[in-house]
């Protein structure tokens, strides 16, 4: 396993082009650590997750890294005892990410760090990638509170003065340099189905009237009424498009609030054909659809695919299965791998190491197979790992070698 092509793999710095803060310090316990693992929630995450083959394989390497017994309780014992500045930096210099791309759009209550604060843990500062649904939810909740009566009238007057809002606000967020793109997650809301035509502003208006009155019934703003959303959508690839931002779309694997059947990349169809300037990434290497995914990447000049999320919540067999159809038609200037790193420094440890091998386990065979030369599975990993995110997000960043892995998963290179 000494070959160049596994130095390569295991050591070469790479762009985590998709990914989420940690928890604050005070904060680090407050969710169950099993969503290391699972989308779940429940008894299905507390119960359940722990006995998958994903599960078995993570507590090993844990329990490697930690130098505790390989045991899931015993894991969480020892990194619980752990100074948790400590641990985030144990799991995250042991990643060889020269560069983080980070969501921070899923903590609505303020228990994750800020984007900038993770620079500490790469040569490059980190981006943020701005979600386009928070966004526009933080915009329109200080309004909503001004109304009592919701009428058509007054979510008219709503849209007219937010639309305006949202368009400088997006805008603003293209120009900005700490913005690396922008991502939708249309997928939990309302599925991929996005209209690439614009409903009646009518519809629109009806639309922002529902959620208007969900917000003073419950207190809670949650975007998810279809002729608003896809409106959002519209306004983002426009402005995205002018001025070359990507924009991520969540497809695929996801909790128990995904519709599955409206979760598949092959929905994005008509919105990707409708903005052809504008880049499309498509994450979690749409898990269970990773063939439509690479499909579109195929035969659309705009679509990216992201093969991130599986690591590590899908087996070891399954992972090698993903990146094989991720390869088998998407062109290898147009993949990126990603951690989905977010909540625990676990998840880009193990995001990172599974990755990794399984990466190098279907080159390699490639290899063997002489269905590619060495030097050409080296280009293809290089790619994925660190040159077509530094391009596609104008990151203008070469690889710090020296930076590089010196040891990964327990080998020395």
């Amino acid at each position: 396993m000494n070959s160049k092509l596994a130095r390569t793999i295991f050591t070469y710095p790479a762009v985590d082009n998709h990914a989420h803060p940690l928890l604050k310090a005070s904060h680090k316990d407050h969710f169950p650590f099993e969503g290391v693992l699972s989308e779940a929630t429940g008894e299905a995450l507390k119960e359940d997750s722990i006995n998958s083959l994903a599960c078995y394989r993570a507590t090993k390497q844990l329990a490697k890294l930690f130098d505790c017994e390989n045991d899931w309780e015993a894991v969480k014992t020892k990194r619980d005892g752990m100074d948790y500045e400590e641990l985030c930096n144990l799991c995250m210099k042991s990643t060889g990410i020269q560069c983080l791309l980070l969501d921070d759009g899923l903590d609505s209550d303020g228990i994750t760090e800020p984007f900038d604060w993770h620079d500490k843990f790469t040569p490059a500062k980190s981006k943020r990638i701005v979600r386009i649904e928070w966004l526009a939810q933080n915009l329109l909740k200080d309004r909503m509170k001004e109304s009592t009566d919701v009428t058509l009238a007054t979510a008219s007057a709503l849209l007219s003065s937010f639309s305006s809002d949202f368009d400088k606000a997006i805008t603003g967020e293209a120009q900005s340099e700490d913005v690396a793109g922008f991502k939708s997650v249309a997928c939990y809301r309302t599925g991929l189905d996005v209209s690439p035509v614009s409903a009646s502003l009518e519809e629109i208006e009806e639309a922002l009237m529902v959620a208007m009155k969900r917000y003073i019934a419950t207190g809670k703003l949650r975007l998810a009424d279809k002729a608003f959303n896809d409106y959002l959508v519209r306004v983002t690839m426009e402005v995205a498009g002018k001025y070359g931002k990507p924009v991520q779309f969540h497809t695929g694997l996801g909790d128990n609030d995904i519709v599955l059947a409206r979760s598949s990349p092959a929905h994005l169809q008509p919105l990707i054909a409708a903005y052809p300037q504008t880049p499309v990434v498509l994450l979690h290497a749409s898990y269970p659809f990773t063939r439509e995914a690479g499909y579109l990447a195929a035969v659309y000049r705009n679509v990216f695919l992201d093969f991130g999320e599986v690591f590590p919540c899908v087996s070891a067999e399954g992972q090698r299965a993903v990146v094989r159809q991720v390869l088998e038609l998407a062109p290898t200037t147009k993949i990126m791998w990603s951690t989905d790193g977010h909540w625990w420094p676990e998840t880009y440890y193990l995001g990172t190491l599974q990755a990794r091998e399984a990466l190098f386990e279907v080159l390699e065979e490639s290899v063997r197979r002489e269905e590619l030369s060495e030097e050409q599975a080296i280009g293809v990993a290089q790619r994925a790992l660190f040159y077509n995110a530094n391009k596609l997000y104008r990151l203008g960043l070469e690889p710090d070698l020296k930076f590089g892995l010196k040891t990964s998963g327990g080998k020395t290179w």
